[in-house]
């Protein structure tokens, strides 16, 4: 089992005026939910905690990395936020940390639109970003979303998405195929991209074992904004990263 960490909710810096854009900048505009502001900060701060989650015993991350932030407009990558990821996938993987990286996580870039997975053409641009991700970052695993269920929520729930549709619960079965389908094909087309199963930090005891290859616990960091998770591991506190609690749940220490 790894810990999850959540670009959007974790390191700040999004949707905002010159910040990466993501598909949560309308609902934001609209006044639905606050967004991330500066987060955690972990942007700057993350080998701070890797280096608690290392003295802990962690058995390892899943780093569910930012679309936006690594291509902020289409066809336009930036090589300085790629290269930050890969530092702090190394300097987990020092610490004795299994790295996994999420490749879509569920703040995808504002370009691709609030409603891109029902657009067939969303399906090439997806698999072309995830084989860039799996070639570019030196990750011990991949997986092609932080958490597949999470982007369909705009169709069902009003804070996420424009409540006067019609047929919302069509357009997420098909936006769900459109989802199957990428990855489905990025998986046949890398073997480093595995399956997962994401559960909640009190849910730990019934994950599944089996059927997947990955479970991520959420959160290694609660984070702030519409990503945050009900609980984490490690916080600040002043000036510093600490256990919240004093030990770590079994299975998700090194064995």
């Amino acid at each position: 089992m790894l810990a999850s960490l959540s670009a959007y909710a974790c390191e700040g810096g999004f949707d905002g005026r010159y910040q990466p854009a993501t598909c949560f900048t309308p609902t934001i505009g609209l006044g639905r939910h606050p967004g991330p502001g500066d987060a955690e900060g972990l942007w700057g701060d993350y080998e701070a905690v890797l280096d608690v989650a290392g003295d802990a015993g962690l058995a390892g991350v899943c780093l569910e990395i930012s679309w936006a932030r690594l291509e902020p407009r289409r066809g336009h990558r930036d090589e300085g936020a790629r290269a930050r990821y890969a530092r702090v996938i190394d300097h987990a993987r020092a610490r004795g940390l299994h790295v996994s990286v999420a490749a879509i996580d569920a703040a995808w870039p504002a370009w691709l639109g609030l409603e891109a997975w029902l657009m067939p053409w969303v399906v090439p641009v997806a698999l072309e970003y995830v084989d860039w991700v799996t070639s570019s970052l030196p990750a011990d695993s991949f997986c092609v979303y932080a958490a597949r269920e999470r982007l369909t929520r705009g169709f069902v729930e009003a804070s996420a998405g424009p409540p006067w549709r019609r047929g919302a619960r069509d357009d997420a079965a098909s936006a769900r195929t459109n989802l199957e389908d990428i990855e489905e094909r990025a998986r046949a087309a890398s073997p480093r991209l595995r399956s997962c199963v994401n559960v909640e930090l009190d849910d730990v005891a019934d994950a599944p074992r089996s059927g997947v290859d990955e479970v991520h616990v959420r959160s290694l960091v609660r984070g702030v904004g519409p990503l945050r998770d009900a609980r984490g591991l490690i916080a600040r506190r002043a000036s510093a990263w600490v256990l919240v609690d004093d030990e770590l749940p079994p299975a998700l220490r090194r064995g």
